[in-house]
């Protein structure tokens, strides 16, 4: 595997790792709890945070119909922890099995979004991957505090 996508993986990994961390030890009430009306869940969270890097991957780069239901990911409750990180360990693992194929070349080759029409290239996919995960994981870490601030309360 080219170094680039080796150094891909390793980032995403460490951000799976720390949305793990989060919700580790968590009972299923504080993984579907909101903070507030209209904000998203830490299952929410982390099944869009699947969705969207299988999506990428699967449907934009490697051309593979990954069959998504966008608005699923935003209905789901009761899942455990372990459910969650399992989730991450697979989409890892589909990640690093489509980026084996890649050459430093396809970085530059132009894909089309299924979804809204737009060329892109690989490249911009890897680092909108790594963007998205990163900003929900965020968003799970802020209401891992929020949840664990109103708890002791």
């Amino acid at each position: 595997m080219q170094k680039i996508f080796e150094d891909f993986l390793k980032n995403l990994n460490d951000l799976h790792d720390d949305v793990r961390s989060a919700i580790d030890g968590l009972p299923r009430s504080a993984l579907d709890w909101t903070p507030y009306p209209d904000f998203n869940s830490i299952s929410v969270l982390a099944v869009h945070i699947v969705g969207a890097e299988r999506y990428w991957i699967s449907d934009v780069v490697a051309g593979i119909d990954s069959n998504r239901d966008r608005d699923s990911e935003f209905q789901v409750h009761d899942l455990d922890p372990d459910d969650l990180a399992d989730r991450l360990s697979e989409s890892w693992a589909f990640l690093q099995s489509v980026l084996t194929g890649l050459t430093k070349e396809d970085l530059g080759a132009m894909r089309i979004s299924p979804r809204n029409g737009k060329e892109i290239t690989v490249s911009w996919v890897l680092g909108h991957v790594l963007k998205h995960t990163a900003l929900h994981g965020g968003h799970i870490q802020i209401t891992r505090q929020l949840w664990d601030n109103q708890s002791k309360g």
